[in-house]
């Protein structure tokens, strides 16, 4: 398993308290990627982190990675399948929380010429260069499993209402995909975007149902006992921990959410940054 956090996020805020307890006590090996700048940077520089990481734990391994992230993690693995095709052969399995496949509609505080942003805000807009690129000729390859699993009451990834327009989403290419609202398998569940990834019992049931079968989550495999449940395994209520790390987040929050306000020293930009050359058809 490889880790991949969302914008803001370290690998210890968004998984130490959660994912990590529950693959250490099912003895499954994991490794995470930790980004510059909080992951608030440049999303083609993580995205060439993830290509480091993905290439480093398959030799470790010797046998294909499953890449697990959440929001901006959960859509930035793509782009190291997308540029460094030699990392697909190394790739099993894809699982977004929440990913942001396709940008999101929701915001706009990033006006260019008028406010600076950190690059990952400019970059997850639904209409920005980055997003055309990462989804440019296909979506998903083949011999790889996507699943993209999402809420409609995400507040930050819109638009999320359906599976057919969801930024969540994949729908092209001749990889294996499941897109699946948490609400198709608990109509009840109302975790939000950051709840969904680090704490919610239906999301975490389907991310399991993919690693422990061939192909994506099949949402009619889910007991339906899980939306009875609170919080999914390695989570303890008791400890502190389960505060402390979400609590670490809000200065980087503050960061993504007010213009011009920098908490944890990523820098800004009055506009997207440039698309690197090797996107192009011409190449570098």
């Amino acid at each position: 398993m490889l880790l991949s956090p969302g914008t803001s996020a370290t690998p210890e805020q968004n998984f130490s308290w959660n994912y990590e307890r529950a693959f250490t006590a099912q003895h499954r090996p994991f490794c995470d990627v930790t980004m510059p700048h909080h992951t608030l940077g440049d999303i083609q520089v993580a995205g060439e982190y993830l290509v480091y990481a993905i290439r480093t734990m398959h030799a470790m391994a010797g046998r294909r990675v499953a890449v697990l992230g959440h929001s901006q993690g959960g859509m930035s693995m793509r782009w190291a399948l997308r540029f460094w095709p030699d990392t697909r052969p190394m790739v099993d399995d894809i699982i977004g929380m929440a990913p942001d496949n396709h940008g999101t509609s929701a915001g706009g505080a990033c006006q260019e010429g008028t406010t600076s942003c950190v690059p990952a805000d400019w970059q997850q807009a639904d209409t920005s260069h980055f997003i055309a690129a990462l989804n440019s000729r296909t979506e998903t390859f083949r011999g790889i499993s996507y699943t993209n699993v999402f809420t409609h009451t995400d507040e930050e990834v819109k638009p999320s209402d359906s599976v057919a327009t969801a930024s969540a989403s994949l729908r092209t290419g001749a990889g294996r995909i499941t897109n699946v609202a948490t609400q198709d398998l608990c109509p009840a569940d109302t975790y939000e975007h950051n709840l969904m990834g680090t704490v919610d019992p239906v999301t975490y049931a389907l991310v399991m149902d993919a690693l422990t079968h061939d192909g994506p989550a099949v949402p009619s495999r889910v007991p339906t006992a899980v939306c009875g449940e609170v919080y999914q395994p390695g989570i303890d209520p008791a400890n502190p921990q389960n505060y402390l790390q979400p609590v670490q987040l809000a200065p980087a929050i503050v960061s993504i959410v007010v213009p011009g306000t920098n908490l944890v020293g990523a820098p800004e930009t009055p506009r997207e940054p440039a698309l690197r050359c090797y996107v192009f058809a011409r190449g570098c």
